[in-house]
């Protein structure tokens, strides 16, 4: 079945495209050109190959929920390993997004997020020393995790010392995963990027990070945006200026939310969306932060914005929220 759709985004506006769907999957996409005959569907709107958030918590929000949020892919960054098993094969499930995770959250002892009541004691792998280090990350790994989290919380506890640190991220790197850092507390932050953490689970809003810093950082690591979870002000501030200044370094953001900390819309955050435009991203920079790339084989699903992007910014973040996750088998079924 041929699919022409008015505007396709995959890493730049291509404008009219084709889709070629074979059974239930989406075989091909390309430029729509002059030789191309009539399509059997056509699809109003935007069309993405998904969309991604960056920074959910499984355990504490419905997986079933945030696809229905328009949700493609997801990234747990800690869950207890009942709640993450299903997830741990590559097979797309109905109804679901596609998950990568973390695994537990590794941290010192007496450390964050411990002695939360809303991390289950399952969630959370207290690492003891440098010595317990390689057996806490592969148990992550065996596990299925795409990376490993470690806890960097000064302001709520003690914290790995650097030979505890420098071993889980030695580990990890063995066990071919990248490590994503909470970073929280003055210097954490630092810590993270000279033990050689590539990713921050949260844009850093402790304290105000210094240019040198942030140029070195922007050489290899990504930022996780998770700017709403401040609400407005104080903190907010602070992170919004660190990932404007981040930005103007080359850094790379990656839009993420925090799902399953305090009141957020359970899906796409167009706060989260509009926080980004705020901070300096343009609207290229937003997409780039948030879809996942045209899938190089096969895929199954395609994300759907109706309408045309609204030239309004005001109202663009609203516009791209209300994108929503089309399977291939209910093309012919909303738009025949």
């Amino acid at each position: 079945m041929n699919v022409d759709v008015a505007n396709l985004w995959s890493g730049a506006w291509l404008g009219r495209c084709r889709l070629t769907v074979g059974g239930d999957l989406l075989v091909s996409a390309r430029r729509r050109n002059a030789m191309d005959g009539r399509a059997d569907l056509e699809i109003p709107g935007v069309v993405f190959a998904g969309l991604r958030d960056a920074h959910v918590h499984l355990g504490l929000v419905d997986a079933g929920a945030l696809f229905a949020g328009g949700l493609a892919v997801v990234h747990d960054l800690g869950s207890p390993p009942s709640v993450l098993a299903p997830f741990a094969d590559a097979a797309v499930h109905t109804g679901l997004p596609e998950v990568s995770f973390a695994g537990q959250f590794l941290t010192a002892p007496g450390g964050y997020p411990t002695d939360r009541s809303w991390a289950a004691a399952e969630s959370v792998r207290v690492v003891d020393g440098p010595q317990a280090a390689a057996s806490a990350v592969d148990t992550q790994v065996r596990a299925g995790a795409s990376f490993v989290k470690i806890m960097l919380n000064s302001a709520a506890g003690p914290v790995f010392d650097d030979a505890t640190l420098d071993a889980l991220v030695g580990a990890a790197h063995a066990d071919g995963v990248p490590v994503v850092a909470h970073a929280e507390g003055r210097g954490q932050a630092a810590r993270a990027f000279e033990a050689g953490v590539e990713r921050l689970a949260h844009t850093p809003w402790t304290e105000r990070l210094p240019e040198e810093l942030l140029t070195a950082m922007a050489a290899s690591m990504r930022w996780i945006s998770t700017l709403d979870i401040h609400g407005r002000g104080g903190e907010f501030d602070v992170a919004t200026d660190n990932l404007r200044r981040f930005r103007a370094c080359g850094g790379v953001v990656k839009y993420g939310t925090d799902q399953g900390n305090g009141p957020q819309p359970v899906g796409l955050n167009p706060r989260e969306l509009d926080a980004l435009l705020d901070a300096g991203l343009d609207r290229v920079a937003v997409l780039e932060s948030i879809t996942i790339p045209w899938p190089p084989g096969t895929s199954t699903r395609l994300a759907w914005a109706p309408g045309a992007p609204p030239s309004d910014e005001r109202h663009w973040a609203s516009w791209l929220a209300s994108t929503r996750n089309l399977e291939s088998a209910q093309i012919k079924e909303q738009f025949g």
